[in-house]
């Protein structure tokens, strides 16, 4: 195996054959674009498996095989990392370690590192649907009782052992900058009952460096344990992504553009955010009132701290963007207005109303990234409102924005996602990961919104199934050079399938694909629409180009409960 997919430590990585390897991609001048391709949204969490959560499972690569027989070129997933309280993957609890639900505890079993009795534990019993609070009570529960025999083979005499404490030191000491702090991080979360970082003891709190050396001895057996699960976090994940490589599909990440709180970062890295000299934090994030929110949106995330991170050349920035290049074939920046504006609220308030909009790093950030990077493959999330300094900050930055074909379709029939008005730089998406499927869509929207997406779609009957996949066909043939389409879309599943409401709590990020739901049917049916509307990845495949494909039959088929 060869960690150097994770060399992300500033003193090991290969900066210029990181910079070769992004200035061969698509550009066109200055100009990020992709190529006329397609792909597929389907998070990780949403695969099936049979411990309680979608995960680097053998239902991972037998979806690699679907996407490449369905001539798709992109998997795009949600962020891989870990998950705190309320588990979105959008409040990460560190900006560089992975999901430990993510882990294959049946490979661990393969390897000898679990035993069958792992399977007594109880991950959930709906298949359908992740039980997040079985999960984090017994997925770490399975990983502690693998440890032991982790350490047990490493110590072992002979090739294997040596191999094995080989690949695991060499992860240790290039994930250092990151990992050190954040198995320390964790170990005090589990000694201090989970509570915050801002309310631990000031010694602890503020880092005293006699405290936090002692705690580092004290909690050597936790640091072990958690230094270990990013270990396999990430070797699985490398060979997932090496078979995604080999079968040619290349895997879209998604980059929070805020850290939750309470996390790693904001503990270890005060100085990258608006925090006083209490570290406690002055201003917070979120969203001003508008139309659907009089009071506007409270994230709660902490602010950085901009004007100190450009006078240090956006050093933790620019490691993140780093480690997630490595992680990922083109990153996707969520929130990507962020960079150009954004809005802050008084920590203690306890709505958005009195916060103020803030100018951010805009070019600057991107230009040295780009100077101590390269050139990085990046889609930016621009949904929301649109100013004249985030327009121009998309414009500047060259790369692909989003149209979202729900949007398009309103009373005012003129919007900007209508696709007679997207630019062949952007990527078109049915929906996210923030919107319903197209089923509930079409089933709740308006009937003047219904009647016009049905004109301009020149979807006229009354089925909804067939309606979808016509809203999929449009699609398909707009002038975008990406399109993206979430897999419940394909199956015609309705909100039960929906993976986020934004602004609500108690069912998100918990769909998942029932085992052994895709058929060879919609493959085709999927490679089709990839063939005729010019989205094949080259060389095409000339098998079943020609076969005439009845969509609807086999999405009928596929999905039973239609």
């Amino acid at each position: 195996m060869g960690l150097s997919k994770i060399s992300v430590n500033d003193e090991s990585v290969d900066e210029k054959a990181l910079k070769i390897k992004y200035q061969k991609g698509n550009k066109r001048g200055d100009k990020y674009r992709m190529k006329r391709r397609s792909g597929v949204l389907f998070p990780i969490f949403s695969l099936a498996s049979e411990f309680g959560i979608g995960c680097f499972s053998q239902e991972a690569y037998e979806f690699i095989d679907f996407l490449k027989k369905a001539g798709q070129t992109y998997w795009q997933v949600l962020p891989l990392g870990q998950t705190g309280f309320g588990d979105s993957p959008y409040q990460p609890v560190s900006a560089f370690a992975g999901n430990p639900y993510f882990i294959d505890l049946k490979e661990l079993m393969e390897e000898g590192f679990l035993s069958e009795e792992v399977r007594s534990l109880d991950f959930g019993q709906n298949p359908e649907r992740v039980d997040y609070g079985a999960v984090y009570t017994n997925r770490l529960k399975a990983l502690r009782m693998a440890y032991p025999c982790f350490r047990e083979k490493m110590a072992q005499d002979g090739e294997e052992g040596e191999e094995l404490s080989g690949q695991y030191q060499d992860f240790l000491s290039k994930a250092s900058f990151w990992l050190e702090d954040y198995s320390l991080y964790c170990s005090l979360k589990d000694r201090f009952d989970g509570k915050s970082w801002l309310d631990w003891d000031p010694a602890f709190k503020e880092r005293d460096p006699e405290t936090i050396k002692k705690a580092e001895s004290d909690l050597q057996e936790s640091i072990g344990f958690y230094n270990f699960i990013q270990f396999m976090f990430y070797r699985q994940w490398e060979r997932l992504h090496d078979y995604a490589a080999a079968q040619g599909i290349q895997i879209i990440g998604d980059v929070p553009f805020y850290v939750s709180m309470d996390s790693c970062d904001a503990w270890a890295h005060p100085e990258v955010f608006r925090f006083d000299r209490n570290l406690d934090p002055e201003v917070v994030a979120g969203c001003p009132p508008d139309a659907f929110s009089q009071t506007g949106q409270l994230w709660g995330n902490p602010i950085y701290d901009w004007e100190a991170e450009r006078k240090r050349k956006y050093s933790w920035w620019i490691r993140r963007i780093r480690a997630n290049a490595e992680l990922f074939d083109i990153l996707r920046i969520d929130h990507f207005h962020g960079f150009a504006e954004y809005y802050e609220i008084p920590f203690g308030d306890e709505t958005a109303e009195n916060g103020e909009i803030r100018k951010g790093p805009g070019m600057d950030f991107f230009r040295e990234m780009k100077r101590q990077i390269g050139d990085v493959p990046i889609i930016a999330e621009d949904l929301g409102t649109i100013t004249p300094l985030n327009e121009k900050l998309l414009k500047d930055s060259g790369y692909p924005g989003m149209k979202v074909l729900q949007y398009a379709f309103d009373g005012s029939e003129s919007s900007w996602y209508l696709p007679y008005k997207h630019p062949f730089n952007c990527v078109v998406y049915t929906g996210t990961h923030d919107n319903t499927t197209i089923l509930d869509w079409v089933e709740h929207a308006s009937d003047h919104d219904r009647d016009f997406a049905r004109q301009y779609i020149h979807s006229e009957n009354t089925d909804y199934g067939t309606f979808v996949w016509d809203f999929i066909r449009e699609a398909y043939r707009s002038t975008a050079d990406t399109c993206i389409i979430p897999l419940q879309d394909y199956l015609v599943m309705g909100a039960e399938a929906r993976i986020n409401t934004p602004g609500s709590f108690g069912r998100n990020w918990q769909w998942r694909l029932k085992p052994h739901y895709l058929s060879d049917a919609l493959a085709q049916s999927m490679y089709r629409l990839a063939h005729i509307y010019g989205r094949l990845p080259e060389p095409e495949e000339e098998a079943g180009k020609d076969e005439e494909v009845d969509i609807v039959s086999n999405m009928r088929e596929n999905n039973k409960e239609f």
